[in-house]
């Protein structure tokens, strides 16, 4: 018993310090609070029944950077989702796994994720709070069960303490937990790249730029409209399929014909950063992803709308990388709340 305290207060301290001490990773009500950008529309995912805490938030983000989620303890959801990226994965063209298993797509960005009405890049899930059990249970991925996890969870006293703070008593769930990670992944909103500076009037845009911008909206709103550059559609923009993945896309949730190889668009914010490109990470920079709408080398049944890109030039190409630039932002990336609270 008097070791069973022991272990007990020296966890409460651990707790404080790492909640109190340390004013980087503290998280206060003002940092939790949902902010909607101007100009954005209303959210799909609104926190209604799950109302952001600091202390619920703090929870989320340890689950986040922990590896405890994963059968053997060495992958965790920021292995795949790295914050300098805008939580995709850099040089990766496909996610890793536990025991260095490939999967078969490339690790899609996390940023302003209650605004889709679906997730995954073949729109497989449909509800933030349940999107984690997809990777926790994947066998590429983290190959563990929920029950095993919530089991962990519970013999892990300095989480104990944690779900006693965030819910107000010591039973672990695994739907505390799936709202904890909610809270941290869904307030990932990035809205204060130059572009988004330049429409609120704060600065001006360069030549090149401003030309990739008028581009832009004369080539790309159709899949890709302001302000969060994605219309949240499915397509295909003529990729041959690589045999080796076998992929069928949005057809592998409605088993449509129609719906073979075609991906949920992605969200163009912080595009600069998230390379390698498109599905299956064939494209390693931006360049190689403008080359193929202006090379016109479509394949199969592809959305024919892409075919107003055929054609770029060099300079058109320019302009538009220089414009797409302006949706990095610095602000999200190095945003202190998303920093793993365990680095040194």
């Amino acid at each position: 018993m008097k070791m069973c305290a022991v272990v007990f207060l020296f966890s409460i301290i651990f707790l404080v310090a790492f909640t109190s001490d340390n004013p980087y990773f503290k998280i206060s009500k003002q940092d939790v609070e949902l902010k909607i950008p101007k100009g954005f529309p209303q959210p799909v995912y609104d926190f209604k029944n799950n109302t952001p805490t600091p202390e619920i938030f703090t929870l989320g983000r340890k689950l986040f950077y922990d590896p405890i989620l994963s059968s053997d303890y060495s992958i965790s959801c920021a292995t795949c989702h790295q914050r300098i990226a805008a939580f995709a994965h850099i040089d990766h063209a496909l996610s890793h796994g536990i025991f260095g298993k490939i999967g078969k797509r490339n690790v899609p960005a996390l940023q302003n994720l209650i605004w889709k009405d679906a997730l995954m890049l073949d729109g497989g899930v449909n509800n933030l709070e349940v999107q984690p059990i997809n990777p926790i249970t994947n066998p590429m991925e983290m190959n563990e069960r929920l029950v095993h996890v919530v089991s962990k969870l519970q013999h892990d006293s300095n989480y104990v303490l944690l779900f006693q703070n965030a819910f107000h008593d010591t039973i672990v769930t695994s739907q505390k937990m799936l709202k904890a990670l909610a809270q941290f992944t869904g307030l990932m909103i990035s809205s204060d790249s130059r572009y988004d500076k330049f429409i609120r009037g704060e600065i001006e845009l360069n030549e090149p730029e401003l030309r990739g911008l008028n581009l832009f909206r004369s080539q790309c709103l159709n899949c890709h409209p302001e302000p969060l550059f994605t219309d949240n559609s499915y397509r295909n923009i003529g990729l041959k399929p690589d045999t080796a993945i076998a992929d069928s896309g949005h057809a592998n949730i409605t088993g449509l014909a129609a719906d073979y190889f075609k991906f949920k668009v992605p969200s163009l914010r912080n595009v600069e950063m998230t390379y390698p490109y498109m599905h299956d990470g064939r494209f390693k920079n931006l360049k190689q992803v403008l080359d193929h709408y202006a090379n016109g080398n479509f394949y199969g049944s592809y959305d024919k709308s892409i075919e107003k890109n055929i054609g770029l030039t060099e300079e058109q190409e320019n302009d538009l990388l220089a414009f797409l630039k302006t949706l990095t932002d610095k602000t999200f990336l190095y945003d202190r709340r998303f920093a793993d609270p365990e680095m040194k």
